[in-house]
């Protein structure tokens, strides 16, 4: 499958959105994160597209590529049943696939006729000018007619085609804007998605990676569960500074590429203005050569904007598309569709392994704690005990920690006389004692400040892993690939759709009225032309007169 990173097109496509984003409707373990495929996201090979982003060469943002066992779903079927001129003009069938040439294919068939417009016209009027330039360097001069009404109706013409010119670049300047706004909305929602994830992956690294070596007392997390804690570790840094990476150069590329369309269109918007006022004024004062070098460059101009306007439709109909198969995608987020290219969903192997081991650290550093309360803090030893576990500790009993897991990793509630992690550092320091220099406690109590600072760390770790438990779920069940995509078809997609649709009216407008300008421009020009011949040398004597008068003078 082709790489989202090795297309611009396909990323802007997607996520601008996103790419995402315009014509009316048509008819395995060891590689936990290295598969992050990043809009366009965020977007998004990276929304993503670059987990929010689109990358390269694997489906799914922690899972190794394999669809096996599930089931496949072809996205946005009707929207995307146009003709493919690759497949003997039949209609395409395969739903949106950016990896698909019949679906790109049958994208572009649809700004087939604005192509096709740019081709005649460049043709047809090139060789208007030919003729036209012709006919002044071969030809003698010809007597023209001056019709006034005739005249007076190009000229009304001429108003009108220049008033729509005015009309269209202020369409497209305002739609280039706003669209601008929207994509650049949509590829920083899909960054900070991106960003989130990544800052959740480091944070249960460094969770994790303090967890390894906290201890209470002589007590600590056990040996295969530390050793379990590096292989975590190894892959979750590993995945989150490659999809950082891979985010921020998608990012930097499709910001590039929006800028560079953005000035194209402004220069395109003031190019045509100042093309038509020119014009216009030319031809209203005859100014003929001035007339006909600017007719040669508007044909030019008309020509290329014309293509242009069958690349936006283009565009406007490849993010349409993208919009509904992410909508649709969002009820089905389980199904296999080539949407897993752009922003995948994980399978369970690979997310639940990080998972499980966040659990798995959280009930031992709990088991570690209580441990210590248990064996050492609640215990009244006498003082030839040591001072490794007689510290002279007095009063009431610690309560222990409420562990939130069984030994299984299933969830389970807290007991009586248990303190949950929100309050045990509060609770656990009634129960601290003032020390000696020795470290024994010169007060009632059954906690040193030592002991204290120690467990609390062991609760702020379990609590952060705790806590992030529920953004690994959402990693691991597609939650946050279906709130992203949700909120990208609601917040984002309808701006797209619209504001592409502004830029195509713009460019269609322009392009039109400036292609009948510069036909009225060589039309309105040559009779008046025609008037100046006859003004200049209608009282001129005729030939039989010249050569009367010779016969007289011999």
């Amino acid at each position: 499958m082709d790489s989202i990173n090795s297309n611009s097109f396909r990323l802007l496509a997607s996520f601008i959105l996103i790419s995402s984003f315009f014509s009316p409707p048509c008819h395995g373990d060891d590689a936990l994160f290295h598969h992050l495929q990043a809009s366009h996201s965020l977007g998004i090979n990276d929304l993503g597209g670059h987990g929010v982003i689109f990358l390269e060469n694997g489906r799914s943002v922690l899972q190794n590529a394999d669809s096996e066992g599930n089931p496949s779903l072809i996205l946005a079927a009707k929207r995307t049943k146009r003709i493919d001129p690759l497949d003997h003009f039949k209609h395409y069938t395969g739903g949106w696939n950016i990896s698909n040439r019949h679906y790109f294919a049958s994208v572009g068939f649809t700004a087939a006729p604005l192509f096709v417009i740019s081709a005649l016209w460049f043709m047809g009027f090139g060789i208007y000018l030919l003729i036209i330039c012709f006919r002044h360097c071969c030809s003698q001069r010809q007597h023209y007619v001056y019709a006034k009404k005739s005249n007076a109706l190009f000229l009304s013409f001429l108003v009108l085609f220049t008033i729509a010119t005015i009309v269209g670049c202020v369409v497209l300047y305002t739609g280039q804007g706003k669209f601008h706004r929207s994509t650049t909305n949509t590829l920083n929602y899909i960054v900070k998605r991106s960003d989130t994830t990544v800052d959740n992956l480091k944070n249960v690294s460094y969770y994790l990676s303090t967890a390894k070596q906290l201890e209470v007392d002589k007590y600590f997390i056990a040996p295969d569960v530390q050793s379990n804690i590096d292989k975590i570790q190894i892959k979750i840094n590993d995945s989150a500074t490659f999809l950082e990476k891979k985010t921020n150069k998608n990012s930097d590329g499709i910001h590039y590429v929006l800028d560079s369309v953005q000035l194209s269109l402004i220069i395109i918007a003031a190019v045509m203005l100042i093309l038509a006022l020119t014009g216009f004024f030319a031809s209203v004062l005859n100014l003929h050569l001035l007339v006909f070098i600017l007719a040669t460059i508007g044909w030019i101009l008309v020509a290329g904007t014309f293509i242009l306007c069958g690349v936006f439709l283009l565009l406007h109909n490849a993010t349409s598309d993208t919009c509904v198969a992410m909508k649709e995608w969002v009820k089905n987020p389980t199904a296999y569709t080539a949407l897993d290219d752009i922003l995948p969903c994980v399978d369970n192997t690979t997310a639940q392994e990080t998972l499980s081991g966040s659990k798995d650290v959280t009930f031992q550093l709990v088991d570690v704690v209580n441990q210590f309360i248990t064996n050492v803090s609640n215990q009244n030893f006498p003082p030839q005990a040591g001072p490794s576990v007689s510290y002279n500790q007095t009063g009431p009993l610690v309560p222990v920690l409420c562990n939130p897991y069984h030994p299984n990793k299933i969830p389970r509630d807290c007991q009586a006389g248990e303190v949950d992690f929100r309050k045990a550092t509060q609770v656990w320091k009634n129960y601290v004692c003032e020390v000696s220099a020795g470290g024994i406690c010169t007060t009632p109590g059954r906690l040193t400040p030592k002991f204290y600072n120690q467990m609390s760390i062991a609760v702020n770790v379990s609590t952060a892993l705790y806590q992030h438990g529920p953004s690994l779920v959402d990693i691991q069940d597609c939650s946050f690939v279906r709130k992203t995509f949700t909120d990208i078809t609601r917040d984002h997609c309808p701006g797209l759709r619209l504001y592409s649709e502004w830029i195509f009216i713009g460019l269609t407008l322009v392009s039109s009225a400036v292609l009948l300008s510069l036909i009225i421009w060589m039309l309105y020009t040559r009779p008046r032309n025609g008037k100046e011949y006859i003004r200049r040398y209608a009282d001129m004597p005729s030939r039989d007169s010249l050569e009367s008068q010779k016969g007289m003078q011999k």
